[in-house]
């Protein structure tokens, strides 16, 4: 097939699929970060990475500005597009700071808590309609999240901070959602660089380090793998409900669990195997009910109308 052909081919399937492929592909690079922030944290503090993630995000997408002009910075909600900036910059800080002091496994697993969030707000503020078997089969990924943190015994601080990002992430896609009707994921992107890379700036300089050149790039990889894993998801929520692509954001387990074997040596356990398998038979459950169900209500066409840099 070619790539005309494929383009044909994905534009012709329902959102929430549609929605799903983007969200995997932001599941991919948010992994690949994971690990270059945890590879890091054994010489930066949390700080200074969510710093250079920030900065080096928003250099990655100038060159969007630089093509667009004033049309990436124009908003016509500037009040929430600030609002989501904060907030996914604190999201951002706790996310960097429960990898670099929790096993990366137990950092990953406890981010998905939104899913205790994401829904109800979802229902609240999106109106959307959540049937029982979507219900069922997310609460089972869920589980599968909760077995592979195998909860218990003393709780480290920073397990607290990652419940707090994780409610923040929740809150802020769902500002996500509502801000992709009628914003481009440029703006947004740019937005959120520019109120990141200030909100992080302060707690950076009190930790500061100067990193050699191998660990600029480093650093520099960090922000672009960062920004490209948000374009990604503004993608997908922008065109598929978010509750239906909820379990498709719990294949960066699976990601996750493959690197820490390849990158750190983690040998996962029986939990963490059991966990996964959970997680992606409920992932599965979901994408061929969404599929069905697109067939039956016939193809459908997006919302908006898909931003200039994915038309050309």
């Amino acid at each position: 097939m070619t790539a005309a052909g494929l383009r044909v081919h994905v534009r012709g399937l329902p959102d929430n699929t549609r929605g799903a492929l983007w969200i995997v592909l932001g599941c991919v690079m948010f992994s690949c970060m994971t690990a270059v922030v945890k590879y890091l944290g054994g010489s930066f503090d949390s700080f200074q990475l969510a710093f250079f993630r920030a900065l080096f995000g928003l250099f990655a997408v100038l060159p969007f500005f630089l093509r667009h002009g004033l049309a990436v910075v124009r908003t016509r909600r500037l009040g929430m597009q600030l609002t989501r900036a904060v907030g996914g910059s604190l999201a951002m800080l706790s996310g960097f700071y429960a990898i670099t002091h929790l096993p990366l496994a137990d950092a990953v697993s406890i981010s998905y808590a939104r899913a205790l969030f994401l829904i109800p707000l979802a229902v609240l503020f999106l109106g959307e309609v959540v049937r029982l078997r979507r219900w069922t089969a997310t609460a089972v990924g869920f589980v599968g999240v909760i077995i592979m943190l195998r909860p218990g015994g003393d709780i480290a601080p920073a397990t607290f901070v990652a419940v707090f990002g994780a409610f923040l992430v929740a809150s802020i896609t769902i500002m996500i959602k509502k801000l992709s009707t009628t914003e481009q994921p440029e703006s947004l992107l740019f937005y959120f660089g520019v109120v990141s890379s200030l909100v992080a700036l302060g707690p950076a300089l009190m930790v500061w380090r100067a990193p050699g050149l191998v660990e600029l790039v480093f650093l520099m990889a960090i922000g672009a793998l960062g920004a490209a894993g948000q374009y990604f998801m503004i993608r997908g929520y922008r065109i598929g409900e978010a509750t239906a692509l909820l379990p498709f954001d719990y294949t960066r387990l699976l990601f996750a669990g493959a690197i820490g074997y390849l990158v750190f040596a983690e040998v996962p356990d029986i939990w963490t195997i059991t966990g996964a398998l959970i997680v992606a038979a409920a992932t599965l459950y979901i994408g061929v009910r969404e599929a069905r169900l697109g067939k039956k209500s016939g193809l459908s066409q997006p919302a908006v109308d898909p931003p200039a840099v994915a038309r050309n």
